[in-house]
């Protein structure tokens, strides 16, 4: 299971005033790591499922936010999971995730946009990327 149990080692955060409590990052690849701020308590995303997130899209430095489902006109977003339908950050980290569970992504250039970046979204060429993503459902 990639569910997270009560023992999971947990550290306060401190963001925009509002204190979260986040796991320790968990490295996912190389060039990937996830910490969880909400442990899910459903079943595990696999490989083929259809998953439904809210995410909120931001570059690591300074974490500048280029994209959210939560902004006006956006709706949840779904995606086949492991088969390469979204950036490969992202893929990897949504494997380690289960139904309920919100994390922050985190990921190196080359497991993001890469060399191209993402200009239309401000995306600047291998920009390490963080994700904050809550699973809803899983199909």
């Amino acid at each position: 299971s990639s569910g997270i149990n009560a023992e999971w080692p947990l550290r306060p955060v401190y963001t925009n005033n509002l204190r979260y409590i986040m796991s320790a990052p968990i490295k996912v690849s190389a060039g990937g790591e996830k910490t969880v701020i909400t442990p899910g308590t459903g079943a595990a995303v696999t490989r083929g499922a259809t998953v439904t997130v809210h995410c909120t899209g931001m570059l690591t430095a300074g974490l500048k936010k280029f994209w959210s489902t939560h902004d006006p006109g956006q709706r949840a977003f779904t995606f086949k999971a492991g088969v390469g339908q979204v950036i490969q950050g992202w893929d990897e980290g949504t494997m380690t995730m289960c139904l309920g569970e919100k994390s922050r992504i985190s990921m190196t250039g080359d497991k993001g946009y890469g060399s191209g970046g993402f200009p239309a979204w401000g995306i600047p060429p291998n920009a390490g990327l963080t994700f904050e993503l809550e699973v809803i459902s899983i199909q």
